[in-house]
């Protein structure tokens, strides 16, 4: 299947796609709800029913792209201009998105599901939305068509798989060679599982596990891919090795391909909706951390048992998301220091160990990870950190 049949489900804001309908300057038919001007040209009509998203800024340029993408996505706007003022309609509303001129939330209120900022403003965004929690940023314009089809979904969330990011909290700790053996694990298990290269300056995932040669689409055949991805369509179309699925970036001498965010967005959206883990090989640094690391529910970080990657972690950790993280330490048992120690000092929990064997860096590089991932320590750290998410996993026992 070509890249071309990954198309979107429905057109987004500013695409081919039928008109808003708008009735200037006539009452609200029987049945319909005024949902405000669509785009400060005319009115719009929603029909009655229709469940509210919040928006609060004070930004009128913010607040005009804002109701284009709402209205897309069938739903009514309301826009408040500070958070002391949208705290009466917070709890009620189906999604609250924040701009990104709001420095502060009113007291006691659940955190904003989207931080909506523009292009342009830089990291700044990320590290607004990590002081708010905020489980994603979108920056417009190039989001519009994900944040239209996410508050689509928000209003009727279908059942969806767990994405688990894995990165390393230095450079050479491991994070690829985890990753593999977790999703093998897990296929190994009965889970339907996709592994995602989230490193396009890595070299190319498929390496690992010998699978450069297996059919299927890699990421810069979903460059064009825009909106809403069917799952069905994404899971038929990517190649297989070790049980499980995966997505990787090309193993080749040339250049990648950017890929946009929302595309990468949309891409894990379709990856949780089609499969029942998902796991994130991400790479090193604010730039992979920033493409990936908002979309998953929960991050662990290998560290190795020395001291200047603790402190290395340290200093990475501070660009993770506000969700759940954990360890996963490399190191023989007994070293210097222990796994309490470097829990200690990092501030996280220690989920797992990995098993120190002799060959791993000569099977990354011939291809045969997924043999030492047989092992039965290999089977036994993969199996405690599966079990360490809880019961939304088949729960099948690793032989």
């Amino acid at each position: 299947m070509s890249r071309h049949q990954l198309t979107p489900s429905h057109p987004g804001p500013g695409r081919s796609g039928p008109p808003s309908r708008r009735v200037p300057d006539q009452p609200p038919p029987d049945g319909a709800a005024y949902a405000g001007p669509s785009n400060g040209i005319g009115e719009a009509w929603l029909p009655e029913g229709a469940e509210e998203v919040l928006l609060v800024t004070s930004s009128a340029f913010l607040r005009a792209e804002v109701e284009r993408i709402v209205a897309a996505a069938g739903a009514h706007l309301r826009v408040v201009a500070d958070a002391l003022e949208g705290g009466r309609y917070w709890d009620g509303a189906a999604a609250v998105l924040v701009g990104s001129d709001i420095r502060e939330l009113p007291p006691r209120r659940r955190a904003p599901a989207v931080l909506v900022g523009l292009d342009g403003e830089g990291d700044s965004l990320w590290h607004l939305a990590a002081a708010l929690g905020a489980e994603r940023v979108a920056v417009l314009p190039d989001a519009a068509a994900w944040l239209a089809d996410h508050l689509s979904r928000s209003r009727s969330p279908g059942p969806g798989g767990l994405i688990l990011g894995v990165t390393g909290g230095c450079g050479g700790a491991g994070a690829t060679t985890a990753a593999v053996w977790i999703a093998q694990a897990a296929a190994g298990m009965g889970a339907r599982v996709l592994l995602v290269d989230g490193d396009p300056w890595g070299g190319g995932l498929e390496l690992a596990i010998a699978a450069e040669e297996s059919p299927g689409l890699r990421w810069p055949d979903l460059s064009e891919a825009r909106g809403s991805i069917d799952p069905g369509q994404l899971s038929d179309s990517l190649p297989v090795s070790g049980g499980f699925s995966f997505l990787s970036w090309p193993a080749s001498r040339e250049q990648p391909l950017p890929v946009a965010a929302a595309t990468t967005a949309g891409v894990l959206d379709a990856a949780r909706r089609g499969y029942e883990l998902v796991v994130v090989d991400i790479g090193r640094g604010t730039g992979p951390l920033q493409a990936y690391a908002w979309d998953c529910d929960r991050i662990m970080m290998l560290v190795p048992a020395q001291l200047k990657a603790a402190v290395a972690a340290v200093r990475l950790l501070q660009e993770f998301p506000p969700i759940e993280a954990a360890l996963l330490l490399r190191g023989k048992p007994g070293a210097a220091l222990d796994g309490s120690l470097i829990s200690e000092a990092i501030g996280l929990p220690v989920q797992g160990r990995v098993p120190e064997l002799r060959g791993v860096s000569a099977a990354m590089e011939s291809g045969r990870l997924l043999d030492l991932g047989k092992r039965r320590s290999v089977r036994h750290f993969a199996a405690a950190v599966l079990d360490s998410l809880g019961d939304d996993l088949p729960t099948g026992e690793l032989g």
